[in-house]
């Protein structure tokens, strides 16, 4: 099904291509993105939809001193979010907390908690533990994998532990197991690798070529997406890693984001370059049995797996996120810097 964009919109000042749902604010519909400009000084935009939910609203508007490439909100506090910023000459990457006047202050200024300035190679992402409060972060930079205990209280970050991806494997990102805190998955040029955070080894890898963006499912354990430039959107069963249980045709460039919806089961999202964003229903199986035949049997026998293709943007889309609150809710950004938050109720009703 093809369709342009019936959604609410709010535009940035600059070029952006990363934002993410605010899960800690349980109140509202929120998320935070920042701005890519090379010249002037760069902004955090904290958005909020509307109680009617028919505008966004901006709470909070804060400058931030270089240009942001990766940016991810803390799960268990709302004022909190990690940054990785280009200074033009390098890389780094620290932990920001919102001031909590914000909305009575003329000229607010984040608070800088801490920097994870461990790294040496180029910084790629930070993750937090999707759900819940848990003081380890991981920083992932292009050869190496570092866990840091944070206190927020303290204002301090320390490295608990690095490993390094090998010498033929350059890191990309990674997604850290929701359903278990000692299992991320790291991406690479050609495979997506499986450590254990307790010795930090590998414990696993999926053999595959150009895969830009992985995501777990939020409700199945074992289940993770992948995305992969120019050869679509693969589903995979983790105890089962030889070949994608399922397969999705992706995007006619690259394929550049991919994001489980944390609520609904198989409900998928994607964006590419090729300035679309495509929502996919995709079920593994009915339940998530331990046999590796119940993974397998395609309970969903839709001849097309594409529920809509939202085509109303007018550059790259790399930057998606799904409301934990309102889970029928997502979030894109374009690299235009152009927000746009659509509802997908329509196409949950003809489940």
């Amino acid at each position: 099904m093809q369709g342009g964009s019936s959604g609410i919109g709010y535009g940035l000042k600059y070029q952006a291509r990363c934002i993410s749902d605010v899960k800690a604010d349980t109140d509202h519909t929120s998320f935070i993105t920042g701005t890519l400009s090379l010249r002037e000084e760069n902004e955090v935009h904290l958005i909020r939809l509307s109680s009617g939910g028919t505008e966004l609203i901006c709470e909070g508007l804060f400058s931030h001193p270089n240009e942001i490439w990766d940016l991810a909100s803390c799960p268990f506090d709302q004022r909190i979010f990690s940054t990785v910023f280009s200074t033009g000459e390098s890389y780094g990457a620290a932990i920001w907390q919102i001031p909590e006047l914000y909305g009575q202050l003329n000229s607010p200024q984040l608070e800088r908690i801490a920097s994870l300035d461990a790294h040496l190679a180029k910084i790629n992402c930070v993750l937090w533990w999707p759900s819940g409060r848990h003081d380890k972060l991981l920083s992932i930079d292009d050869e190496n994998l570092f866990l840091w205990t944070l206190d927020c209280s303290k204002k301090a970050a320390q490295v608990q532990s690095k490993e390094s991806s090998g010498m033929l494997h350059y890191l990309s990102g990674g997604a850290w197991d929701p359903h278990d805190m000692n299992a991320v998955a790291t991406t690479c040029e050609s495979s997506v690798q499986f450590w254990d955070l307790r010795t930090m080894k590998k414990t696993n890898a999926i053999e595959r070529a150009h895969i830009r963006n992985a995501n777990y499912d939020m409700k199945k354990s074992h289940i993770l997406v992948t995305a992969e430039d120019e050869s679509g959107i693969h589903i995979w069963d983790l105890r089962k890693p030889k070949s994608p249980v399922k397969e999705l045709p992706g995007h006619t460039h690259w394929t550049w984001a991919v994001t489980c919806n944390p609520e609904y089961d198989g409900i998928i999202l994607s964006a590419g370059t090729d300035s679309t964003v495509n929502l996919w229903q995709a079920p593994t199986s009915a339940e998530d049995k331990a046999t590796s035949e119940s993974i397998t049997e395609p309970l969903n026998q839709q001849a097309d797996p594409l529920l809509n293709s939202y085509s109303d943007y007018e550059d790259s889309v790399y930057g998606l996120a799904w409301s934990s609150r309102e889970p029928w809710i997502f979030a894109s950004l374009s690299y235009d810097g152009r927000v746009v938050v659509e509802s997908v109720k329509p196409f949950l009703s003809r489940k």
